[in-house]
């Protein structure tokens, strides 16, 4: 017997298609962010200005063996200060992330949490404009605080799916935020791509270009938060948001009750654990190779920046695509065959990325393309297919477990790229060390249960699974 919890099913049609679509304007906001700075900018050029701190302007990172001094007194190549900057930001969020999620449950206006956290990250992201010099202590900061709140407002956007859309509905709609986060961080990336590469004729210097380019990312994440915070301002209520607290128990204290409840609770459903563990795998995989393919493109491939946004852009608006076949192929196939088959197609891309050649654009472009065809469809699918296994009633709380291994905030996979490149000097050992994520995490997630899951949760039977 399943207990309706999340509200989607009692909204007329027609109502939960206009939410739906308030809901998609968040994936356009904050992707431009993730691809322009997180993604495209902010690894090469941090890494630029950290090596230039640490060994002078003329001193190419890969032969720069002077450490930086962090916190003064934790030695760190600069080449592996992005990696390793990623790596802290998660550990330090991870447990705050699940507090987020549990707060978010019981509030009745998560659109409200969701906005506010949006708004600090993109002041902080808009602020990496002052980035410059060897000042990298700034860029590092700045980007820690982004980080995290683009992961906690990502724990209740990605919980809100269970509140608007049913179980049939989850697969399409999460892959049309994906494709439009595309649409809109491909946008940006566009502009950002023509003003670095006719920098001169406007009167801008490369670097200015570069810094204009990281604020408006964060102007980008900022303005357009605005639509689905005022779109889904009448959310369906949930039985958690009914629930008052205990006497004297305020809202926060209630969250950290629901918390310990939910690590108690979770081995009673094996089948999300399995599936969480499994994630865990593949997508620090899948985010390695993204956050990090900037850098290896220019550090170790010997591309341009300007090639690399080309590069992207492509991948944008290709993955807008994927992202929409994906999600046609999981309707007739089920979700999780669909996610397995992109698994085996990331863990080639990974084997290519070692062999390309540096200095060869059709080569690098090639494996863009590649990786554009599976990005978008197997980290949607896997964010609804997740979604059939949170128990009901507790979607931000579980959820939050979800993102603390999301999308930028991946911690193994680049702790692993950090260390191997400290040991070789070469990031083509860091890129191969990846295989491993995605042999793992898809083996154990062709042992997940989802029928067994599903109902274990409480939660309906979609037609395909």
């Amino acid at each position: 017997m399943t207990v309706d919890v999340s509200g989607a099913e009692r909204l007329p049609t027609a109502a939960r298609r206009r939410q739906q679509r308030s809901w998609y304007w968040y994936d356009w906001a904050n992707s431009a962010f993730i691809t322009t700075t997180s993604t495209v900018i902010i690894g090469p050029y941090l890494t630029s200005i950290a090596t230039t701190a640490a060994c002078g302007p003329d001193v190419e990172t890969a032969d720069c063996t002077t450490p930086l001094q962090v916190l003064g007194f934790i030695p760190v190549l600069p080449g592996a200060l992005h990696p390793y900057m990623v790596t802290f930001s998660t550990l330090t969020s991870a447990i705050l992330l699940i507090i987020i999620g549990a707060i978010a449950d019981r509030s009745p206006h998560p659109q409200r949490l969701l906005g506010g956290f949006a708004w600090v990250g993109a002041a902080a992201g808009s602020l990496l404009f002052f980035l410059g010099g060897t000042n990298w202590q700034l860029g590092v900061v700045l980007f820690l605080i982004a980080n995290f709140c683009m992961g906690a407002s990502l724990v209740i956007y990605d919980a809100v799916l269970c509140r608007i859309a049913t179980p049939d509905e989850r697969d399409r709609v999460s892959s049309r935020g994906w494709a439009w986060g595309y649409i809109g961080g491909g946008l940006l990336l566009a502009g950002n791509l023509a003003l670095m590469t006719l920098h001169a004729s406007v009167g801008l210097s490369y670097e200015l270009a570069i810094r204009i380019s990281l604020l408006s990312a964060g102007l980008w994440w900022g303005i357009f938060t605005v639509i689905p915070v005022l779109g889904l301002r009448r959310l369906p209520r949930t039985a958690l948001d009914e629930l008052a607290p205990a006497p004297g128990e305020g809202r926060v204290r209630a969250a950290f009750t629901q918390l310990a409840d939910t690590f108690r609770d979770l081995r009673h459903y094996p089948q999300t654990l399995l599936f969480l563990v499994a994630y865990l795998f593949f997508n620090d995989g899948i985010q390695t190779v993204i956050g990090q393919s900037s850098l290896y493109a220019q550090a170790e491939l010997g591309m341009t920046t300007s090639q690399v946004m080309i590069v992207f852009l492509l991948i944008q608006f290709t993955a807008f695509f994927g992202a929409l076949g994906f999600g046609a192929i999981a309707a007739r196939r089920g979700a999780k065959l669909t996610v397995l088959v992109g698994i085996g197609i990331w863990l080639g891309v990974v084997v290519v990325a070692f062999f390309i050649p540096g200095g060869v654009f059709a080569a690098f472009a090639g494996l863009g393309v590649a990786i554009a065809v599976v990005m978008g469809g197997t980290q949607a699918l896997s964010r609804s297919l997740y979604s059939q296994l949170v128990p009901v009633g507790r979607e931000s709380e579980y959820f939050s477990l979800y993102q603390a291994m999301e999308r930028g905030t991946s911690w193994t996979g680049t702790l692993v790229f950090g260390l191997v490149f400290s040991l070789t000097g070469t990031y083509r050992a860091s890129i191969v060390a990846l295989i491993v994520f995605f042999v793992v995490g898809g083996l154990l997630l062709s042992r997940v249960d989802m029928r067994k899951g599903i109902l274990d949760a409480g939660n309906e039977l979609p037609k395909v699974y």
